[in-house]
């Protein structure tokens, strides 16, 4: 894996092995203004504590399928699809934390990780996926793109990456899946 690039969703142990890189990943997303939940100052520690409290748990009961993009044998990207448990629900899943390098972006690496996405969640017969993203972020465009449709956009849900005073909105999204 150390001289190609390479899609694969991590079992625990591959999780074990790479959450250093995914903390890493997260952290300079966060650093570079992604609206993923986190506000600054946010540290290594911080983004491994999340991985390892948050992350692990879901991967450990194969609740979330976690996929990680590398490149050159270095986590550039990632994207997790979590399942509920509610019995009401068990149909469809979210998209959560679709993050991919400031240094790694417009290779279609988000692309590949939302195709893998979609094709794991078939795979356990999910037919609705949903997620949300910050109103106006980059990644919006990219959902719509990938047939993703807006359900509704919240003003003021989440607190700026880097400005505490500012309240940013957000668009829930939604695609349907042919199982």
């Amino acid at each position: 894996m150390k001289s190609e690039n390479a899609l694969l969703c991590l079992d625990l142990e591959g999780f074990d092995l790479h959450v250093e890189g995914l903390a890493e990943l997260l952290k300079i997303c966060v650093l570079d203004g992604a609206s993923v939940g986190f506000v600054l100052p946010f540290s290594q520690n911080e983004s491994l504590s999340f991985w390892n409290n948050h992350v692990r748990p879901g991967v450990a009961s194969s609740q979330t399928v976690l996929m990680v993009y590398f490149v050159e044998g270095q986590v550039v990207g990632t994207v997790q699809l979590c399942s509920s448990v509610m019995p009401n629900q068990v149909h469809r899943a979210d998209v959560s934390k679709l993050l991919v390098s400031p240094l790694c972006r417009k290779r279609g690496i988000a692309k590949a990780l939302m195709a893998e996405l979609e094709t794991q969640a078939v795979a356990r017969g999910k037919s609705l996926i949903t997620l949300d993203t910050r109103t106006g972020d980059n990644a919006e465009p990219l959902y719509h793109q990938l047939g993703y449709e807006t359900a509704g956009i919240i003003p003021d849900f989440c607190r700026d990456t880097h400005d505490a005073d500012r309240y940013d909105p957000t668009t829930y999204m939604y695609k349907r899946l042919k199982i």
